[in-house]
């Protein structure tokens, strides 16, 4: 049985100047972890490394990808390696039974691909200038050049007058939904399907942490809608180690 000191998993996760984590996809995988209270050590990697640290350690970039990212762990085990969010939870649910998560729900799935299409372009639009300032010189090199590159200006021209506010007032309907959503089950619990989290909620929280360390005002732009803030505080358990 592996301990602290002999981790069952290594994840694979990006750096920033606060040494915590700040993806909100890799705080997926971390809370799953924290959650089934798997014994796990990270790697933090500067963005230009990622690419570079991938191929060393022998994973194959997969079919469905164009690119290396993080998250990627490493199941000490079993010496296997893999990359993607999405199939790191899978391998790791089917791994590690208990406690269960469910993995994929209509509800949640539901709930996912609505904040994808109603409010990630305008949530990447109000964090994306403002991370970069988390990152160190090599990393935000690495970050202007292909974000801009992606979204065709400046970083600073982003939030330039009233875009950033007139964005998140366009969306609000949308949002309006997404929140009705979230609070299906709130009778039962706090989670989205209840009283146990779900990777749906881990979807969920992963964007309003990333938001709260990048910039409490985007944070709060999500916290105000109830069904959010209720799915971010019931995994807050599971955000405690972040590192």
């Amino acid at each position: 049985m592996s301990t602290e000191n002999q981790p069952e998993i290594v994840l694979y996760d990006l750096a920033c100047v606060k040494n915590f984590c700040l993806s909100p996809v890799v705080w997926r995988i971390r809370m799953i972890l924290n959650y089934k209270k798997i014994p796990y050590r990270t790697i933090f990697i500067e963005f230009p490394d990622i690419e570079p640290t991938m191929k060393a350690i022998g994973l194959p970039l997969p079919e469905s990808e164009t690119k290396y990212t993080v998250p990627a762990i490493q199941h000490v085990p079993s010496n296997t390696y893999m990359m993607g969010s999405d199939p790191i939870a899978e391998f790791l649910e089917s791994t590690y039974p208990e406690p269960p998560l469910s993995i994929a729900s209509e509800l949640g799935t539901k709930i996912q691909t609505q904040a994808r299409t109603a409010a990630w372009l305008t949530f990447r639009n109000s964090v994306v200038p403002r991370e970069y300032h988390l990152f160190s010189p090599r990393s935000q090199e690495f970050f202007r050049r292909t974000r801009e590159a992606t979204i065709g200006q400046p970083l600073e021209d982003i939030l330039k007058g009233d875009r950033e506010d007139e964005s998140w007032k366009a969306i609000d309907p949308e949002m309006q939904k997404l929140n009705t959503l979230l609070l299906t089950n709130s009778a039962q619990g706090p989670f989205i399907l209840g009283e146990q989290p779900s990777y749906a909620d881990f979807f969920i929280a992963g964007l309003l942490q990333c938001a709260r360390t990048t910039e409490e005002s985007v944070f709060q732009r999500l916290a105000k809608y109830p069904g959010f803030d209720q799915v971010y505080n019931a995994c807050l358990p599971f955000m405690e180690k972040r590192d």
